[in-house]
């Protein structure tokens, strides 16, 4: 018998196997990479400097949507059927290899661009067998703990990610991405015989995160165990007749269904925020990818950081508070970056060649990566407190339709935005008042969740 302290273990190795998909994938090294070809292409075909950015963001925000839309209409009917079969291990496998073969694909993105769309949709399905594989990875949580301890499990697993993220992030600049010359950060020529002339160090970024993910999910599956579910009969229409009865459920419990709205915003922007800001240092900022990835370091180990603290504070005053508060630092986060040029901040000019902007943005990297890994954790934390004891991948699915059904808004009205006012800078503005909107909506979550209300949404009988 496995104890549960390995189980916790375990369960805590996924987020550390997986971080580094979007640490180097969505954020610091992909992402940049994939918008600096983009942009190199358009300037290519005769675009000028400012379409052929403006360009580059729409594009990678086109995968973004189309991946968000589909983790929003699949996401809650999987984890219905999961629950409803009883097995949710043979889904997880599954989706960690389509995960594994995709992130390997980014392999091919040359940068001559001719790949461009083909590495767009490997990243699009890469990120949504992510995705999902976390939807059944969180409804183990509610197993793990107690109420108090729910909120210390979730944030030290997922400062465990972002501590991943880091390690995995410095092997990258030492040993694989290319800062000049085809040299990595100390010096070295790719390993491996990789052609840095080519960005294949940059590109190795792709089998990089698959082979990390096959190394660090061993522990998972060695030691975390589905406990014996009954075999619920039906099929997919009882898993779609159960998920109606939880729908129909959660509009008569206001504080779960404001945290549902409330998350679906606020989480769809910080996504946002996590895959733009990389691209915004590039195209307004004018950064080099070192500087992007430096900028990613500080930006991790931040995360790493206030996600224990947040933890902890979740432990002692419960996920609301620091819920808010997290929400109101993004707030400030993007007011900022909407008003920073590389000549001004706040309508305030400066001199020619001021490294202020740089310092200023170092600085909401930090505050990005810190605020939104305790977001993310004292999310899973309020969840659990709204949870059904007996539903919990099904709950996790309409966590993660919360988290995606609007995952196509941001990205969209970035996109529209950067088109309209032709500036990836202004393009920012709709992340403002999405955060707004999610702050608003929490006030009528309950600090506690409704547990209480189990009761009033009982299951569909077997």
């Amino acid at each position: 018998m496995i104890g549960n302290h390995k189980r916790i273990w375990g369960w805590m190795a996924f987020d550390w196997a997986t971080q580094p998909f979007y640490t180097l994938g969505l954020t610091f090294i992909f992402g940049p990479y994939f918008a600096d070809v983009a942009k190199n292409l358009f300037l290519s075909q005769g675009m000028s400097d400012v379409a052929a950015k403006a360009q580059a963001q729409s594009i990678w925000s086109i995968g973004q949507t189309a991946a968000g839309l589909f983790i929003a209409f699949a996401g809650p009917v999987l984890g219905a059927y999961a629950d409803s079969t009883g097995r949710r291990m043979p889904w997880l496998v599954g989706f960690s290899v389509v995960y594994v073969v995709a992130s390997w694909s980014l392999w091919y993105m040359v940068p001559n661009g001719s790949a461009l769309w083909f590495s767009l949709i490997a990243f699009s399905i890469g990120f949504i067998a992510a995705e999902f594989a976390l939807i059944f990875t969180n409804a183990i949580l509610p197993s793990l703990g107690s109420k108090e301890e729910i909120g210390r499990i979730s944030g030290n697993g997922a400062s465990l990610g972002y501590w991943g993220g880091v390690l995995s992030l410095f092997i990258m600049l030492l040993f694989f991405f290319e800062a000049s010359g085809g040299k990595t950060l100390i010096g070295l020529s790719p390993p491996f015989g990789l052609d840095g002339a080519a960005r294949e160090g940059t590109r190795a970024v792709g089998p990089f995160i698959a082979i990390w993910f096959v190394i660090f999910m061993i522990p998972y599956f060695m030691w975390v165990r589905e406990k014996p579910v009954p075999n619920r009969q039906g099929g997919v229409p009882q898993a779609l007749r159960d998920l109606k009865a939880s729908l129909v459920a959660v509009t008569k419990r206001p504080s779960l269904f404001s945290f549902l709205t409330s998350s679906m915003f606020y989480r769809d922007s910080l996504n946002a925020l996590y895959a733009f800001g990389g691209v915004y240092a590039v195209l307004v900022l004018d950064w080099s990818l070192m500087s992007i990835a430096i900028f990613g370091i500080i930006g991790a180990i931040t995360a790493a950081v206030a996600t224990m603290i947040g933890g902890i504070f979740d432990s002692r005053f419960g996920p609301k508070p620091v819920i808010v508060t997290n929400i109101l630092v993004l707030i400030a986060v993007c007011t900022i970056i909407v008003s920073m040029t590389r000549e001004q901040i706040m309508g305030i000019a400066l001199p020619a060649g001021s490294s202020l902007p740089d310092i200023v943005f170092y600085i909401c990297g930090a505050a990005i990566g810190g605020a939104g890994g305790a977001l993310y954790a004292a999310s899973r934390s309020m969840m659990v407190r709204h949870t059904h004891p007996e539903r919990p991948t099904e709950a996790f699915g309409l966590f993660a339709l919360s988290g995606k059904a609007t995952a196509f808004l941001a990205p969209a009205l970035i996109g529209f935005f950067t088109w309209l006012l032709q500036s990836p800078r202004l393009g920012i503005i709709p992340l403002i008042f999405l955060f707004l909107i999610s702050l608003y909506l929490l006030r009528w979550v309950r600090a506690e969740g409704d547990n209480q209300e189990w009761s009033a949404s009982p299951l569909p009988a077997p």
